[in-house]
């Protein structure tokens, strides 16, 4: 790979950029970046990326005072909550922390004595991936069982196989996980909606972030769907505006299992960075870069693919690479409040975004005072804004039920929804792997949309 010119210049022209994203925040993990021994011919010299700042970005962690005033309205039909997320498919390793986080707001929600003064309900249903028609069938069986709102899909191209099979029932959509740009155009009635960014947001913090840590030129293996390409043109775009060029991009397709000649066309252009944007083929991906001497701290990966890959590869593997996920880091009580509910997590993605899916419903419940899905949607943006903060069910409902507007914020961060169903505002979260191939966070970078 090419040698790289001094660093300084490529970050003075980066803070000229007016790109609403802003640097907040640091947590732990570390700001080196770990070289691989040997000789390379996609060696890059100069990928350091910046230092870290030293204020925190962790999430507030839930407050409540006081016992929660019971309803002045109760309802006859219990507010009943499907889940689509996937436990099979390409996408499982997000499965477990984001059904996690769906099962921490039910219980809290429950706890505080459930929603218009009866428990809410909730069933689960495999998403699967768009190999299958796994969705649909799940889909089928939610709609059949009388749910008001559906929280999933988790990838952007099984929600749009499912997404006007849920809206056109009259039931609220709610993804923790879709960043697909497409959605904030879609024709949903009004009942899609989601607590993950469109990733214009993500692919402008990561097409930056790669700018800011040297890299002049990129090369990128991307999956061909509405996630891969949507994400891919965003990193792109943000890249050449920071004065960097993408020398090459290729692209797969879901069910692929040869990558061999995407990895070796991108490694003849020499690019100083490679961003990977794909759901779990990184597995067969990975190892074919490192073993034609890619340095890992050359690698920069994204939501789809951030996974524990201790058990995948040997140590050292990914040791420096770097990656994005939408959202705060999951803060301690948070995460000690997810494992008493799975004690075998070790992700926590999108766990934030699920469990303030549940408390978002359940607030617009309350307030519209009906667990009809159309009236659930209409009360979303207005419990998202506006109002006194809150940060949880039971603080935010005993406001609500002592006629208070809200506002709520939660774990995955401030929550404020456009007329489309979409964050306005959001972190997206820098994380970097160690020697154990397992990731920790770097910083945060808050941006508005």
């Amino acid at each position: 790979m090419t040698s790289l010119p001094q660093v300084a210049p490529r970050i003075a022209k980066l803070t000229a950029l007016s790109i609403g994203v802003a640097l907040l925040a640091t947590a732990c993990g570390g700001s080196s970046t770990p070289s691989s021994t040997g000789s390379s011919s996609a060696a890059a010299a100069g990928i350091a990326c910046p230092a870290p700042s030293a204020t925190s970005a962790a999430t507030s962690a839930a407050t409540q005072s006081g016992a929660v005033p019971p309803s002045a309205t109760t309802t006859s039909t219990p507010l009943k909550i499907g889940s689509l997320l996937p436990t099979t498919g390409s996408l499982a390793f997000l499965g477990p922390p984001e059904i996690a986080g769906v099962n921490l707001g039910i219980k809290e929600v429950n706890d505080a004595g459930g929603v218009l003064g009866k428990p809410v309900q909730v069933i689960h249903r495999d998403s699967g991936d768009t190999k299958t028609d796994i969705a649909t069938q799940s889909t089928t069986a939610l709609l059949g069982q009388g749910v008001s709102a559906i929280i999933g899909a988790a990838s952007s191209g099984v929600s749009k196989t499912v997404i006007n099979q849920i809206t056109g029932a009259g039931v609220v959509q709610f993804s923790p996980a879709n960043t697909s740009p497409d959605f904030t155009t879609w024709d949903d009635k009004g009942l899609y909606w989601r607590t993950a960014p469109s990733d214009v947001l993500q692919g402008k913090v990561l097409g930056n972030y790669m700018a800011t840590c040297g890299a002049q030129t990129l090369g990128m293996i991307v999956l061909n769907d509405a996630y891969g390409t949507g994400l891919a043109k965003n990193v792109q775009s943000a890249f050449e505006a920071a004065g960097g060029k993408v020398v090459a991009q290729e692209l797969f397709n879901e069910g692929d299992s040869q990558f061999s000649s995407q990895v070796d066309k991108v490694l003849a252009a020499k690019p100083d960075a490679i961003a990977l944007i794909s759901f779990d083929q990184a597995k067969s991906i990975v190892p074919l870069m490192t073993g034609k001497g890619v340095k890992p701290t050359q690698i920069f990966m994204v939501d789809g693919n951030m996974s524990d890959y201790s058990k995948d590869f040997q140590p050292g593997t990914l040791k420096g690479a770097q990656g994005t996920i939408p959202g705060t880091f999951a803060n301690d009580a948070f995460k000690k409040q997810l494992l008493a509910i799975d004690p075998a997590l070790k992700d926590f993605s999108y766990a934030g975004e699920s469990y303030d899916a549940v408390n978002l419903i359940a607030l617009a419940a309350e307030e519209a005072k009906s667990t009809k899905g159309v009236d659930i949607a209409a009360h979303l943006k207005d419990v998202s804004e506006g109002g006194e903060k809150c940060n949880s069910f039971p603080t935010c409902v005993t406001l609500l039920r002592n006629g208070k507007d809200i506002d709520y914020d939660g774990q995955s961060g401030p929550v404020t929804f456009s007329d489309a169903g979409d964050p306005t505002e959001a972190y997206i979260g820098i994380y970097q792997y160690q020697d154990d191939n397992t990731y920790k966070p770097v910083k945060a970078e808050f941006g508005k949309l």
